[in-house]
């Protein structure tokens, strides 16, 4: 059974199935390509007909992961050039006003897909859900210094701008829209949320595993810029890079990436890109970022709008048990780590190992690394809201994969099928073999509950969270609510991160 939606670009036919109206692969903009090449997004050329939205559109240029990490992320897209696409799941069509949840895909701002996720339960549970692409690595942050930046934070407000023009006909209320995203994807809503162009696009935020820090200056992404450019063997113009043809773009910003790990120089890259190995990131540009997000939320951008942020247990022990990593790390390395990070070696070492007794090097460098990558950031952007008026909601995902002998724990992006209640065999969801034979279905009613209740009216099901008690919903098997959480790590950062 197919349903048509007339957009304000032309009419889209789309599929439904148990009542969940789908549409896939419909454009937001023009394809970045040819004239549009590293620039800005531009309006979608009008259709005439009834333009099919039954598959996937194509993705945004990009690097594949290595096969270990492609075997845990499905991603049915295709590259091509019309890849400024989104797609819509819908319980209801026409005037039914429903919330709306936009999900901004993860990834390093190096990959990443709207195709990877499904949005069917959010719509079975009263909720318009939308997934989108946007343009990652060069193709989405080159820095040239010439008054263009930021075109992948850029795509995803023109993507906001076509859900406020045409969610309506979806059975969307463009007055109640949630953002929402994971990893590179919360790092975006923390962006988003301090963005004077982004004002008024939604109304509520949900960042999960990321915040509002991780941007680099306007000069060290030129200079990220200029090595790219060296490497190809061009100019560093927009106009010589839109020559070079895509596969060698994409090799020589795999060449890039790989120089910067092997010879992490400060002096060559600039120091948040040694610390944090993103060499394409939001760029401080002045204008599209006017500043660092977070100090831009402490100053009051962003208070009007709900947010709730959160992050899992042990988010880094994802990247050191996959690859066995974890059991080589020396007291050495750990000390150099904790140093790079700006903390008093001694003390930080102290507290972490009075935290977590008979941990190895190897723990500690994970919980660390867990800290300065997105629980420290989540505090401080929960901190800075929590001054506003709109509400500020604080979880932490805590139940651990059963898989490596438990070793993953509470791992990056584990969260992310309980939230859209994909755990059973008939998806496949992000990291789905690390979710185990049997994962509690009861935490993803829970969870899943949780982000409905919030996009629906604000209102998570647990106390807001005040730099008094700092409430935080824990969710594992058994939820329960905790206060100002680790306390000894969290002062620890203060003045560091």
């Amino acid at each position: 059974m197919n349903a048509v939606v007339k957009t304000r670009h032309g009419e889209v036919r789309g599929s439904v199935t148990d009542g969940i109206n789908t549409f896939k692969g419909i454009p937001y903009a023009a394809p970045p390509f040819g004239a549009n090449r590293f620039r800005p997004p531009q309006p979608v050329e009008p259709w005439s007909g009834v333009r099919d939205a039954l598959a996937y559109g194509p993705e945004a240029p990009q690097l594949r992961p290595d096969p270990q990490v492609e075997a845990l992320t499905p991603d049915p897209a295709v590259p091509g050039e019309d890849c400024l696409n989104l797609n819509i799941w819908s319980p209801e069509l026409g005037s039914a006003g429903l919330p709306v949840m936009v999900w901004i895909p993860g990834g390093m701002f190096e990959v990443g897909s709207g195709a990877s996720y499904n949005g069917s339960r959010f719509a079975r549970d009263g909720i318009v859900c939308v997934t989108i692409n946007y343009r990652v690595g060069v193709d989405g942050f080159l820095y040239l210094g010439d008054g263009n930046a930021n075109l992948g934070l850029l795509d995803q407000i023109a993507a906001l701008q076509w859900v406020q023009e045409n969610i309506a006909a979806f059975g969307g209320d463009p007055g109640n829209v949630t953002i929402f995203g994971e990893s590179a994807g919360a790092m975006s809503v923390g962006t988003l949320l301090s963005m004077p162009r982004a004002a008024g696009l939604f109304r509520r935020a949900i960042a999960q595993s990321g915040a509002a820090h991780q941007v680099i200056s306007a000069a060290t992404a030129q200079r990220i810029g200029w090595c790219l450019a060296e490497k190809l063997g061009v100019e560093a113009t927009r106009e010589a890079m839109a020559a070079v043809p895509i596969d060698r773009l994409l090799q020589a910003q795999a060449e890039l990436k790989a120089d910067l790990l092997a010879h992490p120089d400060p002096e060559r890259w600039g120091s948040e890109v040694v610390a944090s190995t993103l060499p394409w990131q939001p760029v401080v540009d002045g204008e599209v970022i006017p500043a660092r997000p977070i100090d831009s939320i402490i100053a009051g951008a962003g208070a009007g709008v709900d947010v709730m942020v959160g992050t899992n247990t042990d988010e880094w022990r994802l990247f050191l048990v996959a690859n066995g990593a974890i059991g080589h790390i020396t007291d050495e390395a750990l000390a150099g780590t904790v140093a790079a990070y700006g903390l008093p070696v001694e003390a930080a070492l102290s507290i972490y190992r009075a935290a977590y007794p008979g941990a190895s090097a190897g723990d500690l460098l994970a919980a660390i690394q867990t800290d300065w990558w997105c629980r420290i950031p989540a505090i401080r952007l929960a901190d800075a809201h929590a001054k506003s008026a709109s509400s500020t909601y604080m979880y932490e995902f805590a139940w651990r994969s059963p898989e490596l002998n438990g070793l993953l724990g509470a791992c990056h992006a584990l969260e992310i099928a309980f939230v859209f209640d994909t755990l059973d065999k008939g998806f496949k969801p992000m990291l789905g073999p690390l979710l185990g034979t049997n994962p509690p279905q009861r935490l993803a009613d829970t969870m899943h509950a949780a982000w409905v209740a919030f996009a629906t009216n604000g209102d998570c099901g647990w106390p807001k969270y005040d730099l008094s008690r700092r409430a935080t919903m824990r969710f594992d098997t058994t939820p329960e609510v905790v206060y100002d959480p680790r306390f000894a790590e969290r002062t620890l950062w203060e003045g560091v991160r």
